[in-house]
């Protein structure tokens, strides 16, 4: 049983330790004085990981639990299992009222798991959830309050110069309306803006993943640092992912937003696409497409450049897709919402379903299960109607070797894969 550092202040320790034994008035009392995110110098525990790692049964070699004891955690108190239905129910009240005052719902201890990582691991289903929900609505809430930022820029920006508005270069693009294919853009080059990812893969920036070098190797695509752009691994998401966007079906216009290593565009040149544009960002993808033939295919329109100069030129054009599919790389979510949210309702057919890379927190289980809980509601605020199917992983991806050998690190940690299929509300 882990004592408390010897320089935890005084109302730190208090704080833990009512935490730790459930201790609710106690609790109400110190949260007036002290806030819930307090951490241990030692384990790095917070009121909220000793709540829930309180539960551990006492007979649980696992070093991960042992080793972690919450502070003055009464002894052997589940080895007969009496009480533990209230213990339960003492632990989710505790949970719910640190929550209630601000506690944070993802904050790492020294073994770099949350509080939601600790209770997934015990198999406390109750206080997982619950602190998957606290998740879903501090990232809904942080979500919304950026966009309340980027209004109020603007509204700072109408007060200065006017702002020239400079049209896209001419090119084909910009001819006919069609669902045809059309040549290529060599005009659309690749810039981006600086942002964070939050991606499936990597955490990296938009601007200098653009101009990084690539590795291609055989069952990967890497950037300049070891982030792993694209796997062999995805294979078997992509095949399904096209199997149930296109129901086997041929002749369809598909828009693919991102090639990597080409995976999902062979899978649907397979179906015979009566018109297939891919955009891609990265010049040296875009030469590699080049070398390997994709721009001389009849059906196929390469589109070089970022999805966010491409698609505004398609939709000026009119252009509709059956079938889409959106995988990039280095790209925040606020990014990909604005790609549904702004472009995908003005680009998808009334009839079409599309579909994405869902990797968004894919490196934690808890971040995965918030961030599909999030995606969701955004998408259904966005018009769509959104049917998950579940996919096992291969094992080797929950392993630290092998597999991920030469990789920076690890972007997929979880125990399922959801494959998202959208669709617009009825």
């Amino acid at each position: 049983m882990a004592d408390l550092a010897p320089d935890t202040d005084i109302a730190t320790q208090q704080l833990l330790l009512a935490a730790a034994t459930h201790d609710l008035p106690q609790l109400r009392t110190l949260l007036r004085s002290t806030p819930p995110s307090v951490q241990d110098p030692d384990t790095a525990y917070t009121p909220l990981h000793c709540a829930i790692v309180a539960l551990a049964p006492d007979d649980d070699d696992d070093d991960n639990t042992n080793s972690n004891r919450p502070p003055h955690e009464p002894p052997h108190k589940h080895e007969h299992g009496h009480g533990q239905q209230q213990e339960m129910q003492a632990a989710t009240e505790t949970v719910r009222l640190l929550l209630q005052h601000g506690a944070i719902w993802n904050d790492v201890d020294a073994k770099d798991e949350t509080p939601g990582c600790i209770a997934h691991r015990l198999g406390l289903k109750e206080l997982y959830e619950i602190m998957v929900d606290a998740g879903v609505r501090a990232e809904m809430l942080l979500n919304r309050l950026d966009g309340y930022e980027e209004l109020d820029d603007d509204d700072h920006e109408e007060t200065g110069p006017p702002v020239a508005v400079v049209p896209a270069p001419a090119s084909h693009e910009n001819g006919p309306t069609d669902d045809g294919p059309q040549p290529t853009d060599a005009s659309a080059t690749a810039t981006a803006t600086a942002i964070a990812s939050q991606s499936s893969r990597g955490q990296t920036h938009g601007s200098p993943y653009l101009r990084s070098p690539l590795t291609f190797g055989r069952d990967r695509i890497l950037d300049a640092e070891g982030n792993a752009v694209m796997m062999a691994w995805e294979t078997s998401i992509m095949q399904r992912s096209v199997a149930r966007l296109t129901g086997q079906r041929h002749g369809l216009r598909v828009l693919n937003v991102g090639h990597g290593m080409g995976i999902i565009d062979q899978h649907f040149q397979a179906g015979a696409p009566r018109a297939h544009h891919i955009v891609e960002a990265h010049p040296a993808v875009v030469a590699r497409m080049t070398e390997a033939g994709w721009g001389a295919k009849a059906n196929v329109v390469l589109h070089p450049g970022r999805w966010q100069d491409v698609l505004p030129r398609l939709v000026q054009r009119n252009v509709r897709f059956d079938v889409v599919y959106f995988d990039t790389f280095a790209e925040d979510y606020h990014a990909f919402r604005d790609f549904f949210t702004e472009w995908l309702v003005a680009l998808l057919d009334a009839r079409g379903a599309w579909s994405f890379f869902h990797g968004l927190g894919a490196d934690r289980q808890i971040c995965y299960d918030v961030y599909t809980k999030v995606v969701e509601m955004d998408l259904l605020e966005a018009g769509f109607d959104t049917e998950w199917e579940t996919i096992a992983v291969p094992d080797e991806m929950m392993q630290p070797q092998g597999l991920w050998d030469g990789v920076k690190r690890p972007y997929w940690k979880s125990e399922k894969y959801r494959l998202p299929i959208c669709t617009f509300i009825e």
